[in-house]
């Protein structure tokens, strides 16, 4: 599971430290990928092949379908950490979230998300003070 927010600042090859509690999970092997949101989503490659099965269980038929797979696969690239723990992201996926140097990385239970500074903290300001209505809205969590 993956937990807790960290700041580190990607170089000038697009290449950023994952924390090292991330590591072990992501050693084998990742899948980085857009997310909604303008982030990146960082999966460890066999929950990334469970997402694009439930992605391929929807009928090609329905545009909706095809829309989202198109979009998850297109901007899916399978990376592996170098021996310092660094990643490397694709300039598309920099482009798409919008990184530049500072970045955020969160853990979001089944998945990493990146996203820039700038834009976290906007979206962490916005969604703060519904958060606790979000709770007992989602699932019964409260």
């Amino acid at each position: 599971m993956f937990l807790g927010t960290h700041t580190p600042r990607l170089d000038e090859k697009g290449r950023f430290f994952l924390p090292a509690k991330f590591r072990d999970e992501l050693k084998a092997g990742l899948v980085i990928t857009r997310q909604q949101d303008r982030c990146l989503a960082i999966y460890p490659k066999d929950v990334f092949e469970a997402e694009a099965t439930r992605a391929m269980s929807g009928s090609t038929t329905l545009a909706k379908v095809r829309d989202f797979q198109r979009m998850l696969a297109s901007g899916a690239s399978e990376e592996k950490p170098d021996a310092q723990g660094r990643l490397m992201v694709p300039p598309a996926l920099r482009a798409y979230a919008g990184l530049d140097k500072d970045v955020v990385v969160i853990g979001a239970i089944n998945r990493v998300e990146v996203w820039d500074s700038e834009a976290w903290q906007a979206y962490q300001a916005t969604q703060e003070a519904a958060f606790a209505e979000m709770n007992e809205e989602i699932s019964g969590l409260a």
